[in-house]
């Protein structure tokens, strides 16, 4: 007899059930948090990426046509016929559209060069940094919503302007 009501309660109880429910959402609760950060920090370092990529459209295009591209459209392929200075054909069509991983891209002529501009298409959301570099190769990032520029920190310098502290004077010489 005790056996068969062993054999009639084979299954989980309501509590049981209610109790494995509440621990995958404590989990859930934490993990998805850290994914969405990941998920970001993937997409800045796609950005970076794609920087130096056109980087080297730019190099390309200059050595093929004696200047720099003064726009994306300009490194993209054509929209028919071969391509030329107008359209090189030398980056991808998503990237002289402008938007690849979740960020906006923008190239335009400097006195002496280029510059390129890399801003998230939702701050917070696809991204947290801006980003710029230029024909120096140097590319820059702004934590702030306001677009990186040439006076940026250098991707890799320990400080940020907001951080960072003023040069402490020299001490004066004494005899």
């Amino acid at each position: 007899m005790v056996r068969n009501r062993r054999q009639a309660r084979a299954g989980f109880t309501l509590i049981e059930l209610l109790i494995v429910m509440a621990i995958i959402l404590v989990i859930a609760a934490i993990a998805v948090p850290q994914m969405g950060k990941q998920l970001m920090a993937a997409h800045e370092t796609a950005v970076i990426s794609q920087i130096k990529t056109l980087h080297q459209a730019e190099i390309q295009y200059y050595s093929q046509f004696g200047q720099y591209a003064a726009s994306l459209t300009q490194l993209g392929p054509p929209a028919s016929g071969a391509a030329g200075p107008t359209a090189a054909d030398i980056i991808p069509k998503n990237l002289a559209d402008g938007h690849a991983s979740g960020y906006i891209f923008t190239v335009t002529a400097t006195p002496t060069g280029y510059a390129i501009n890399a801003n998230p298409e939702q701050f917070g959301s696809t991204g947290s940094r801006t980003f710029y570099s230029d024909q120096t190769l140097v590319t820059r990032n702004n934590y702030t919503q306001e677009p990186a520029t040439v006076t940026s920190p250098a991707i890799g310098t320990a400080l940020t302007p907001a951080t960072a502290a003023p040069a402490a004077a020299a001490p004066a010489a004494t005899k």
